[in-house]
């Protein structure tokens, strides 16, 4: 457009920030995994960062599939962008209900995702959708090893 002089990235370069709208559906988790190690792979991220961000990528998504009780055809919102420092990924689904950790005992199936994330990422919470309804549930990696 004439007078816009906004310089356009190289075709070349992987985005910094991107996100996919899955169905709510037990096969999301599978492909939205997938997806992650393939952005991760284009922005040269470090293997195991990789793979620590697919599992709690997995973990907040099935948590959003299990309890996300909302109707056929919401979707749940994946997110992912790299900074300088960090990998930051957020979860959006149509449920209010914040979710908080909860100690799993040894004979438990499951019930270990938030405390999972915890855990694992240098930095997690949950808030509600600023608009709409639902929530988002996001953590962040750092690119270097914490002191």
């Amino acid at each position: 457009m004439p007078g816009d002089h906004h310089q356009l990235a190289p075709a070349t370069a992987a985005p910094k920030d991107i996100e996919w709208r899955l169905p709510r559906h037990a096969r999301s988790m599978g492909r939205a995994r997938t997806l992650l190690r393939e952005q991760a792979t284009s922005w040269k991220l470090p293997d195991e960062l990789t793979e620590t961000a697919v599992l709690l990528l997995s973990e907040l998504l099935t948590n959003a599939y299990r309890h996300a009780k909302v109707s056929r055809g919401r979707e749940i919102w994946a997110r992912c962008a790299l900074d300088s420092d960090h990998i930051r990924v957020w979860v959006t689904d149509a449920n209010d209900t914040l979710p908080t950790p909860r100690s799993a005992s040894l004979d438990d199936e499951s019930g270990r995702g938030l405390a999972l994330v915890a855990t694992l990422a240098d930095d997690w919470g949950a808030a509600p959708r600023k608009v709409g309804i639902g929530k988002t549930v996001w953590f962040e990696l750092c690119l270097t090893p914490q002191a």
